[in-house]
Order: structure tokens, then C-alpha cells, then sequence
């Protein structure tokens, strides 16, 4: 390696197989532990965390230093020193004899951080997974002439903030997604164009129901485009389709969406990163009347009774791909995280645990006036989803609520009937009432708990 190379490499960031560090500290052997127990990396001396290039002159002694923690791993490893101008690289190999302990303690790499586990945990991670891991494999499939997608790639160099004069190639390599010169099935999921032509159980399916029950079938939306295309498709229809409460202090009106957004974020990138793509199943969003279910294939790869402790990557460059778009908050903090969000809004969240499958449970609350099969008490028939245009009068209408429905329809753009058609099925839904007379009167505004009036 030369220092061109070793500057690329800092630049790109620390990730998966890459960790930075200002000097030689305590945490140096955990980081070669994790390395051996996961693909192997490098750890580059005289960087500082916010990639700024302090430099660092070993003497004999760091040199012997590092040799000696890698010798006195259990069992022991050989590592590669190289100095390289200012800067020293550590090359740690993938460990042959996994897995690896330092200290009596085991590491394993989770996007770029390093976490210990417990010998039996570590072992069950490697026997479930018989150290094959998808994400890695290459795809003797793919063509990067007409399968890349130069667009989608530069979308994520620019959210990754990783420098754009740096070799295509360069930043493959660096991120893990170059196996053999072949696109690995990591890079196929962000950079393709359209993922099914590899891989047909990686769409995401989101499914609204009439109701609490797999039975009628409102809407339904598969996306199959690129990972980050789908996440982000995935988690818009499912907030197009959630209720907004409306909650009014004085005279500020502040729009609350039923369930916490960043949850529902979680569940969904944590659906497509932990999923199992041997399996034929997919990652699927079923909506009902009284709850959203977020699933996908893949058992724990740990005990369940260790949920929320302990975090486990069944696909690590994946992992590492969405931990430097900045789409989980902390690696291995999603569930915890999850369940405190709900806590702060008031919302049940549950996990079911299947043989092969896992759940995440957001309950939704369902108005008085509403059944269980998504109709009205008293006869009436209608769902409680809201469509776009319905959100959008609630919202002018709770803004201005003395409006006429000439002046919504010309503030909204559309035809007066057309507003007549969404007043009349918010009205049908206990969304709105009119007091008053067409002329001097105002609209009531209301949400499943009380009724929230403006004059």
C-alpha cells in the first residue's frame, strides 16, 4: 500500500473493516479481535475521529506492542505492520480459527463499532450462519456496464458525504462490495436498477387491510427498486395511510402522526438489514385497523430473551452500508430504542419471535366509532384511513376553520364537488362537523378522544 492509498482509505471513513485512531490505546485489541472474528480490516494510526491526519511515529516498543496483542489473542493471530509516510496501517487478517477471544473477552464487527459477546453467543452466531454470509458473496450475475447505476451510486457518496473525486472503484473496494472484481450481492442491493432482475424475495410488499383481519385487501404496493429506493418508498406509503392527530395549544397547531415516525423508520430499516435473503420470503407491511405489522424472514441469531441487549448482523456490509447513510441512529440500539419512542406517545409495541421469522407490533388506537372490521358503528360503512386530499382539507381546515367550500376548493385546486365528495366522507368518518350556517358558521375539528374547536 502506498500513502495515495492510505489517504484514500481515511477519507472513505471507518466502516465495517475499517477503524481509525489518533494513537496506540486500550481498545486496539478489541478492534484486531473483532477484525478476526468478522472479514478482516485495517487499522490505521495518526487519524484523528474526524479524519484529520495527525500523523504517528511508532517507536520499537508500539511495534513490539502490537505484535504481542495479536500473539496473545486465544487463539493467536499474525498481523501486518506498515508504516507508511506519518501514518501506520495494521492489516488483520479474517480469522481461520474463529472464533476469536482477547482478554478472556469475544468481539465481533457491527458496522464500524466493536461489540463484545459472550463465547456462547459468538459460537452460536457462527454455527447458525456456517460463516456464510450473503452480503458478501459475489454476484457472477451482475454487469457493471448495464446493471450499475452511476445515479443511484452518486446518491449515496454525496449522503455519505464520502469525496466525489475518489475513484469509483476506490470506494467499492473500500466499502466491502468488490469480491474477485465482481459486484458482491451488497452492492447489487443499493446499485442496481431494479433488484428483483437478481433477487426475487428482496421487494419490500406493503399491504392495507379493511379491518383486523387478512381478509379484504384495500390497497396493495410491492417495491422493488434499489435497498435505499424501497426503504424510503416503504416508509411514505405507510405514513400515507396513518392518521394525523391534530393538536392545537393556543394558537399554534402542531400535526402529530398516530405513531412515532423515527419507530416506524427503525422497524422497516431494520426489517430489510436483518432479513434473511436465503429465504424466499420477504420483508412485508401489513396495515390494519388497530395495528401495523412490519415483518421479515430470518430467526434470532441469538437467544430471545437477549432482545434489545445484544445485536447481531446477519448481513454486516449491509449493516455497514445504512450505518454511513445515517438511517440507524446506533448499531444494536433499535429495539430499545423502539420501545422508548412508543413509551413517549403512548403507543403498544410488540415482537414476536418465530422459527424462522420476526415481527415488530405497533398498535394503533381505534376511534369509538369505528368496528373491528374497519366500518362505522350504527350501520355506516368506511374505513378510517385517510387519503392524502382528506389530510390535507383537515389541515386547511383546522387552520381556517370559518373556510366556505368555494374557497377550500380554490386554495386546494380542485373542483367545489370534488371538496363536497371528501366532506361529506370525513363527516361519515366523525373527522369533521359543520356548526353554523354555510354562511357565518365554522368547521369542528376532531380526533378519536375529544373535539377540538376553533372560532
Amino acid at each position: 500500500m502506498n500513502k495515495e492509498d492510505a489517504i484514500e482509505l481515511v477519507r472513505s471513513g471507518e466502516g465495517y473493516t475499517l477503524e481509525l485512531k489518533e494513537r496506540m490505546n486500550g481498545d486496539i485489541g478489541k478492534t484486531f479481535c473483532a477484525f478476526a472474528n468478522a472479514s478482516g480490516g485495517k487499522v490505521i494510526l495518526g487519524v484523528k475521529d474526524d479524519g484529520d491526519i495527525v500523523g504517528f511515529k511508532p517507536n520499537n516498543s508500539d511495534c513490539s506492542r502490537i505484535q504481542d496483542i495479536a500473539r496473545n489473542m486465544e487463539p493467536s493471530l499474525a498481523v501486518y505492520v506498515e508504516s507508511i509516510g506519518n501514518l501506520v496501517v495494521v492489516h488483520v487478517p479474517e480469522g481461520k480459527d474463529k472464533p476469536y477471544a482477547i482478554n478472556g473477552h469475544f468481539y465481533i464487527r457491527i458496522g464500524a463499532n466493536s461489540q463484545q459477546l459472550k463465547r456462547d453467543e459468538i459460537r452460536t452466531f457462527f454455527q447458525k450462519e456456517n460463516q456464510i454470509f450473503f452480503d458478501r458473496k459475489a454476484n457472477s450475475s451482475f454487469d457493471m456496464d448495464s446493471d450499475f447505476d452511476d445515479g443511484k451510486f452518486a446518491r449515496f457518496v454525496e449522503k455519505t458525504k464520502i469525496p466525489k473525486e475518489l475513484p469509483r472503484e476506490h470506494i467499492l473496494k473500500n466499502l466491502n462490495l468488490l469480491v474477485q472484481d465482481k459486484m458482491s450481492n451488497a452492492g447489487v442491493l443499493f446499485f442496481c436498477h431494479r433488484v428483483t432482475k437478481f433477487f426475487m424475495n428482496s421487494s419490500v410488499v406493503c399491504v392495507l387491510y379493511k379491518g383486523n383481519k387478512r381478509i379484504d385487501i384495500l390497497d396493495k404496493k410491492e417495491f422493488d427498486a434499489d435497498f435505499l429506493s424501497n426503504y424510503e418508498n416503504a416508509y411514505n406509503y405507510v405514513l400515507s395511510k396513518l392518521n394525523t392527530n391534530f393538536i392545537i395549544k393556543g394558537r399554534e397547531r402542531t400535526n402529530v402522526l398516530e405513531l412515532p415516525e423515527d419507530a416506524l423508520r427503525e422497524a422497516i430499516i431494520n426489517a430489510m438489514v436483518h432479513r434473511d435473503y436465503f429465504s424466499q420470503g420477504r420483508v412485508q407491511i401489513d396495515i390494519f385497523i388497530d395495528r401495523v405489522e412490519v415483518s421479515n424472514p430470518g430467526n434470532l441469531l441469538f437467544d430471545k430473551k437477549e432482545l434489545g441487549k445484544i445485536s447481531l448482523a446477519r448481513n454486516p456490509v449491509i449493516m455497514d452500508m445504512v450505518y454511513r447513510l445515517n438511517l440507524v441512529e446506533n448499531v444494536g440500539s433499535g429495539i430499545n430504542r423502539m420501545k422508548r419512542l412508543c413509551s413517549e406517545q403512548d403507543i403498544p409495541i410488540d415482537f414476536e419471535i418465530g422459527s424462522d421469522w420476526f415481527r415488530v407490533l405497533f398498535h394503533r388506537k381505534v376511534p369509538e366509532n369505528i368496528t373491528e372490521e374497519g366500518g362505522q358503528k350504527g350501520g355506516q360503512k368506511g374505513g378510517q384511513v385517510l387519503t392524502e386530499r382528506q389530510r390535507e382539507i383537515l389541515a386547511v381546515i383546522s387552520e381556517t376553520p370559518n373556510i366556505s367550500r368555494q374557497d377550500l376548493a380554490k386554495k386546494l385546486g380542485i373542483y367545489p364537488s370534488a371538496v363536497q365528495k371528501h366532506i361529506e366522507k370525513l363527516k361519515e368518518k366523525g373527522m369533521i362537523e359543520r356548526i353554523g350556517p354555510d354562511k357565518g358558521g365554522y368547521w369542528e375539528v376532531s380526533d378519536s378522544k375529544e373535539k377540538i374547536k376553533k372560532h
